[in-house]
């Protein structure tokens, strides 16, 4: 099986958070068992504001037995779109308006490149990707 891993996971363990870094831990553990873990350009370009250099970051998620897999085409036009959708769905002053194409583009990526979704936003995800497995750490 094939996961995606969302920023928010990853960060719980870096930075570390001590409320969720213990089950992102965990999580992560987990999927890795069953296979190949892997991140959108997103997950990388987030992550690379807590690292001083490229090669650090590199060198993180290689240890962490994790794969940068640039999205496809149709990933990107998915994420375009759905992100539309939701926008004109939403009332003008409403909070989940503020959703933004990042979040999109990461749940298009896990659609449609790979089999699930690791990820403490769940609820967003679900709601948003009908069709996307989520699981939380």
């Amino acid at each position: 099986m094939i996961t995606a891993v969302d920023t928010n996971v990853l960060l719980d363990i870096l930075l570390p958070d001590p409320a969720f870094g213990p089950a992102s831990k965990e999580g992560l553990r987990i999927a890795s068992r069953q296979g190949a873990l892997i991140i959108c350009e997103v997950v990388y370009a987030e992550l690379a504001g807590f690292f001083p250099k490229a090669e650090a970051l590199d060198t993180f998620l290689q240890q962490a037995g994790i794969q940068l897999r640039p999205s496809e085409p149709q990933t990107l036009w998915r994420a375009g779109y759905l992100w539309r959708q939701f926008c004109l769905r939403r009332p003008q002053r409403s909070q989940a308006r503020h959703r933004v194409l990042a979040d999109f583009l990461l749940g298009a990526h896990a659609l449609l490149q790979t089999e699930q979704l690791l990820t403490r936003d769940k609820g967003f995800y679900r709601s948003a990707f009908a069709d996307l497995r989520v699981a939380s750490p």
